[in-house]
This record gives structure tokens, sequence and C-alpha cells, in this order.
């Protein structure tokens, strides 16, 4: 396919994830020039010519791969906007078999849908006219398609050059699109409603199909395990079905305990693991990685926090005050506070937010841990063993997020604002809330102080944790057993793992965006 002014070629690769084929496009062959090969190395390039050399190969490619394997999709969902081309390719086909540009773009739309992703501006990728045409050229020209034309669907307005979105190109090519919580449907409607028609291409409207998680994959063996003692015998492949979750009350509080004082054992083994390889690794001495492996206390309560280190996400808030956090932190009911994740490499502020993270581990030794990645093997072994896992985003800048649905599904409790998808699954029972303030507005400004909002959410998560969360984990009986906080996991299973697993979500999409919701007009 054209990218630039030269012939890009892929071949591809199959994976079968269960009975699911998976098909990798990889550009790294020799018949490619040897920038070309490089394309898929990367992602998140700061170069957005790049950028769009990488949508141009997964979308237009990878259509054309499909179709070289016999593959003709009934409905092309796009998944973000980085696949946008997609739709544009498909009606490229519809014009090589005769049909007008107007009516090939109509085919395409009808047959396509489109899931958003983010309502953060800066995840919307934006393109200058000449980036398109340096790009793109070649493959318009042959297309058929006009540059106005191409350029008008994903025109949006702006006060600067870079005018043309994948994410307005995808709404204005599909049929049906949506975000990915109830909230993020609404944010996204508001977010894009000055997207006006082009032609005859209206934007699509924008519902929305909240995510969920994979049981198979985030459930722990453990915790499966006790639940195949006590749930019906299908609860594994009825897991949306709310009345099979029933049963989880008839599970023995200490059978579930030692369930959970499993999975913290396994996180604190890996924590203490990984942060003495990772102090080893910064050439600190063999016997300061030996104290790092003896942090943590398996019996104490752990507060998860993982996520990509970006200042909307406000990974930091809990750092906010740390005589207040060391009061916390410490005996007769101690908290210790594990923290993942790694910031974007242009992402400055998200460097420095890292920074931040460290020195608190290093200002409460033993009681806070900073592992800088988040790759899924410790994601796994994390959103098990975290008793409490945060969420604190500056709303609504949180689409859906899923990592507190994992941890759910293994008996954790969530404490997070209300967005993204805790705004649905939060009954008051089943987790706790965190305040969210807006800030306030200083004198002769215009916009609220967001600085002075995070110290309302600080001081509101503090209270939580102080005043709620940290008696009732410590409140035992004879036996060592928190029983009213045992209350509060299993309504949390029940009322989150049949709603938010990926068995619900998978039947939203079909119900919704099936082939019987989607056209499949003929060229005429």
């Amino acid at each position: 396919m054209p990218i630039g002014t030269r012939e890009v070629g892929a071949q591809v690769w199959r994976v079968d994830v269960g009975r699911t084929p998976l098909y990798l496009l990889d550009p790294d062959i020799p018949d490619n020039h040897p920038a070309d090969r490089l394309l898929a190395r990367r992602l998140y390039v700061g170069d957005r010519r790049v950028r769009l050399a990488q949508y141009a190969l997964l979308g237009i490619g990878g259509l054309r791969a499909l179709r070289a394997l016999g593959v003709e999709p009934t409905v092309l969902h796009l998944n973000e906007g980085h696949p946008a081309l997609a739709a544009v390719e498909w009606s490229c086909t519809a014009m090589a078999l005769g049909a007008s540009p107007e009516r090939a773009l109509q085919m395409g739309s009808e047959r396509t849908v489109f899931t958003t992703h983010t309502p953060v501006a800066d995840g919307n990728d934006l393109f200058t006219p000449d980036e398109i045409e340096d790009v793109l050229g070649s493959y318009l020209d042959q297309s058929g398609l006009s540059r106005h034309r191409v350029l008008a669907l994903g025109h949006v307005d702006t006060d600067h050059e870079a005018s043309f979105a994948v994410t307005a190109l995808a709404l204005r090519t599909s049929t049906r699109a949506n975000g990915v919580s109830r909230r993020h449907g609404e944010v996204a409607r508001q977010m894009w409603s000055g997207l006006g028609r082009i032609d005859a291409h209206p934007a699509a409207p924008i519902e929305y199909v909240t995510n969920g998680v994979h049981l198979p994959t985030w459930m722990s063996p453990e915790m499966q395990a006790l639940l195949n003692r006590y749930l019906p015998r299908d609860w594994f492949s009825e897991a949306a079905n709310p009345a099979v979750w029933e049963a989880i009350e008839a599970v023995p509080d200490g059978e579930l305990w030692e369930v959970r004082n499993q999975l913290r054992r396994r996180l604190i083994e890996e924590v203490r693991y990984r942060t003495a390889g990772e102090r080893f690794g910064r050439g600190m001495s063999l016997a300061d990685a030996e104290r790092a492996a003896g942090v943590l206390d398996e019996n104490a309560l752990v507060v998860g926090f993982a996520r990509r280190l970006a200042s909307y996400k406000r990974t930091g808030l809990i750092f906010q005050d740390s005589d207040r956090l060391a009061r916390i932190l410490e005996p007769p009911n101690p908290v210790q506070v594990v923290v993942a994740g790694k910031a974007h490499p242009d992402d400055q502020a998200g460097k420095q937010l890292g920074q931040v993270v460290f020195n608190a581990e290093e200002e409460h030794r033993g009681r806070v841990a900073f592992l800088s990645d988040y790759a899924m093997g410790l994601a796994s072994i994390l959103v098990a063993g975290a008793d409490v896992w945060i969420n604190v985003p500056r709303p609504p800048m949180e689409a859906s997020g899923t990592s507190g649905m994992k941890v759910a599904l293994n008996g954790g409790l969530n404490l997070s604002v209300l967005d993204g998808w805790w705004a649905e699954a939060f009954d008051d029972r089943n987790g706790w809330s965190v305040a969210s303030h807006p800030g306030t507005v200083p004198d002769g400004g215009e916009e609220p102080s967001t600085a002075s909002g995070d110290d309302l959410d600080a001081t509101d998560l503090y209270r939580l944790l102080d005043s709620e969360v940290i008696p009732l984990f410590y409140r035992r009986d004879a036996d060592g057993i928190p029983h009213d906080w045992l209350i509060r996991v299993k309504h949390s299973i029940r009322t989150i793992a049949p709603q938010f697993c990926a068995t619900r979500m998978l039947h939203d999409y079909a119900s919704r965006y099936s082939t019987s919701h989607c056209h499949h007009p003929r060229v005429t």
C-alpha cells in the first residue's frame, strides 16, 4: 500500500487467543525501505507524520490483510480513532466496483461502528493538511477520493493549522458510535457536539457500552477455586447473570479471608523481589537491596494504585499531605501503599509525578513501594492482592477504567471518584466514593484552580481511609476474621462481577451493534 512516496508491505502473524485468531501486521520485511521497517517498533511516537503512517498501516493495511486472508467483515468495528482509515479503504473498494464517491462513502459508513475511548483532548490526534498530503497523497490519488472530501470528513474547528482529527473521521464514516461507560458517553456527546454534517455524512450518534474485564484472565486461580465450591456449576459460563452470584453469600467468611490473605502474601512477595531488583539495578549496594526485600507486612492493609503516570490521573493525590499520610501508615493499624506505573516518554509532567512517588517511597520507607512499570504480569498480581484500590482521576477525564473491576473480582474493594465505570457501579455498600471538587476560582481568574480541588479531594481521601476503611479492615473477631469487611467484599463481588465482566460487554455490543443493526447495501 502507498504511504508517503513509497509502497509499504507487511507480513501477517497469527496468534490464537483461545479460539479467537488475532492477526498482527509487521512491516519489518526486507522489501520495505529501512525507515518503513521501523513503523511498528514503537507506540506513541512524537512525530505526527510517523503516527499517521502507523494509522494508515493499521487501518488501510489491516483491511487489505483481512481480504488477502479471505476474511470479508460484515461489520467493521473501529476501536479508537487510530484505524479510522479502514472505513475510507472500504469505500475505495466500493468505488472500484463502480459506486460514486458519495455512494461509496455511504456504503462504508453503513457497515462501520466506532468506539471512542478518551475524553482527554490530547488523546485525539490532530494533523495538518500538509501532513495528510505527505503521508496519504499517493493513496488518495489511487483511490479516486479527493483531498477536499477526505479533509472535510476529518475536519474540526481549531485555532491552529492542525485541523484533521482521526476521531472526527471515524465519527463521520460510521453509522453507530459509543463511549466506554455511561458517563463517558455523556462526555463524548458534549465533546463532539459541534461536529457538523459534511455533505450527506453526519457524525454518528454517540451512545455507550461500558467496558468489562475477562474473568478467566483476571480472577485469580485461588478465587476461582473457592467459588467453584459454592457457586452454581455453570457460574463461569453464566457470569453475566446476576442470579448466579447470589450464592457468594454462602461462602464461609473464614475461607474467603484465607484466600484474601494468600493473594496479599503473593503480592508482598512480588513487591519485595521487584523492589530489591530495581534498587540493585539503580546501582545501590547489595545490602541496600536486601533491606528493600524486607519491606511491607503480609498482614497489613494494602492500598493499590497503578496506572499510566499522567497528571489528570492524580497518582500523587495520596502523597499530597506527607504528615497526614504518615499517621495513616503507622501502627497500631498500619497501611501500606503499592504504586505501579510509568509515564509517556514525552510527558514531562508525568515523569515529575513519578519522582513525587519515588520521593514518597524514600520518605515512608517500608510502607510505600513504587514499581516503575505496570506490565500485565505484575498487574494480575497487584489487582488480586490489593485490599483497596484507589482511582482518583480528575473528572470527567476517566473514560471507563478497568483495573478496579479486576480488583473486585478478587475480593478487593474500590475507593474511587464517581467517574468512568465507578459512577455506574457504586451503591454505597460495595466500596467508597471520594468526593470530587472542581476547585475554587481565584481572584481575577476565569478558570477553577485544579490545585484547590485536588487539596479538597485529598482531604476526603484521607478522611475515608482514616475513619472508615482502616477501622473496618482491622475490626476482627477472636479468630482474626473481619466479618464486617467481608460483608462489603461479598456485596462488591455480587454487584460488580456480573455487570462488569466481558461477557456482559460482548452481549451489549452484539445486541446493539449486530449485523441486523447495520445495512449491507449492494453497489448499484
